[in-house]
């Protein structure tokens, strides 16, 4: 593929624009995720070269069931740029295909849509803003404190213990040391306590998320985290097995704290991952793993075109393998893949993946389709309309 060599594409939030659409059935686009594209069809394949000619830009959209209610998410979309790109024409039949990379840059909203002779279907969308939140505390702070402010996380701690008359410890406790001041510590001139605020602290959120990120993979390269709210927001929807539901809730929000609360809540929920049809325990969330420097969640095209987004997963269980292995058109080079399917429902969950060279590492290990799965929730659903994500 050939690289395209131009400037990043940034149009201003809150503006209205037209570009061209691309529809693609399971998929939501996140900002900064890459997505590849094969298009046989000559209007696409006329459309993106199009788009590749001018600003190389152009929006992604999720389409469901036409019987499902929650209609007003799926007006929701990303816009792409595209990277890389090549275009093959076949000499005997002339037919023209384009295999396209591109990445997810901004959240629109869809205002209306057209269509022209050619069948392209374009869409006026208003570009979404970011809303950063400022410091929520700053009016209550006193002056004279900023200099004593200490770091929360690293509050000292003091111990009170309690003994008997022969000096024997009948029981310790850990208590934060309250004469310090931290950040927080003006709440108290404030209607809410402070916990209160801290629920909405994005250094207590990205604690709370490598925390939680441990536990799922103690192996995870943490340097390859993003280090801001909004980029950590958008790479958690990313890499975190959603259903399309919730991937298209989290980009109708325009906070990133709000984004990262939804997140927590979920990876704190989830201790399973289940088949998406029949509820069948799948695997352990400690069984993920990255494959990829981009995170355990992938998207993937196949010869056919379409876009497969695969979670790499060490262990997998009550699944049965159909057919034999191939090593024809792997996502991951050396390794050959086996259709796997789920043992209750009979329904296409995945591949497995066995290494050919013996130096290779992980000897094999499983490709989920999100599509096909679902986080198992340890008590409950996830409640949209509830408080802990407002």
């Amino acid at each position: 593929m050939e690289d395209v060599q131009s400037g990043r594409t940034i149009h201003d939030d809150e503006s209205f624009i037209t570009i061209p659409l691309y529809m693609l059935p399971g998929i939501v686009l996140i900002p900064d995720q890459i997505i590849p594209l094969h298009l046989f069809q000559h209007h696409q394949v006329a459309m993106m070269k199009r788009v590749a000619e001018n600003d190389k830009t152009f929006g992604i959209m999720t389409y469901r069931d036409v019987n499902h209610t929650d209609d007003e998410l799926e007006c929701y979309g990303t816009t792409a740029e595209i990277f890389s790109i090549k275009d093959e024409t076949d000499d005997i039949t002339g037919i023209s295909t384009l295999r396209i990379k591109a990445r997810g840059r901004q959240r629109f909203k869809l205002i209306e849509t057209s269509r022209d002779v050619t069948g392209v279907l374009t869409g006026k969308v208003r570009i979404l803003s970011e809303r950063i939140l400022p410091d929520y505390l700053e009016g209550a702070r006193l002056g004279s404190h900023r200099k004593f402010l200490c770091d929360p996380c690293e509050q000292d701690e003091v111990v009170k213990t309690a003994v008997d008359r022969k000096g024997n410890v009948i029981k310790s406790i850990s208590l934060l040391n309250n004469r310090q001041l931290n950040k927080f510590s003006c709440a108290n001139y404030t209607w809410w306590p402070p916990w209160v605020y801290k629920m909405y602290c994005t250094d207590f959120l990205f604690e709370q998320i490598l925390k939680e990120l441990r536990s799922w993979n103690d192996s995870l390269n943490e340097a390859e985290i993003p280090k801001t709210a909004t980029e950590l927001s958008f790479w958690l929807a990313q890499n975190l097995p959603l259903d399309d539901t919730i991937r298209l809730r989290l980009l109708s929000y325009d906070s990133p704290v709000q984004r990262l609360r939804y997140e927590l809540h979920v990876m704190k929920m989830c201790s399973v991952l289940q088949c998406k049809y029949c509820n069948t325990a799948m695997a352990n969330k400690n069984d993920v793993f990255s494959m990829a420097v981009e995170g355990p969640m992938g998207a993937y095209v196949n010869p056919g075109g379409h876009v497969h987004e695969t979670l790499t997963i060490y262990r997998a269980k009550n699944l049965s393998l159909i057919g034999r292995s191939s090593t024809e058109h792997s996502w991951f080079p050396g390794y050959a893949w086996t259709i796997a399917q789920c043992k209750e429902c009979a329904n296409h969950i995945g591949w497995r993946f066995t290494a050919k060279n013996k130096k290779l590492s992980p000897e094999k290990f499983w490709g989920l389709c999100r599509s096909s799965l679902v986080p198992g929730m340890q008590s409950g659903e996830l409640d949209d309309k509830s408080q802990i994500y407002r």
